[in-house]
């Protein structure tokens, strides 16, 4: 009886030894996720930084720009506009003849 004793205590040893060796594996699986999802929210973080510097980067272009455009546009119309003026002085006096002279003409 000694020997089967000896025997189911080998087993019992063997067992906890390899209980001891899976909560080791477990333990370092749970670790090596940790140390991988931080690494992945770090580099998520950086490429959400990264792209929100490029979009603020291109509003920021595109927005100059804009005021760039209003400016030019003004500038433009404002010479247009004075353009238009000098044409209409130009043409004025016939303006007011022709109309002088058809108000005046009296048609029966």
């Amino acid at each position: 009886m000694d020997s089967s004793h000896e025997g189911i205590q080998m087993l019992l040893t063997a067992e906890q030894e390899a209980q001891q060796m899976v909560t080791a594996a477990r333990n370092l699986k749970t670790t090596r996720l940790r140390q991988a999802k931080e690494e992945a929210e770090k580099e998520a973080a950086l490429y959400r930084s990264n792209m929100e510097s490029e979009h603020q980067k291109k509003v920021d272009e595109t927005t100059g720009n804009s005021g760039f455009t209003a400016e030019r546009l003004g500038e433009e119309t404002e010479e247009k506009i004075q353009n238009l003026k000098k044409s209409a002085s130009k043409v004025q006096s016939d303006i007011v003849g022709m109309l002088i002279k058809n108000v005046t003409a009296a048609k029966y």
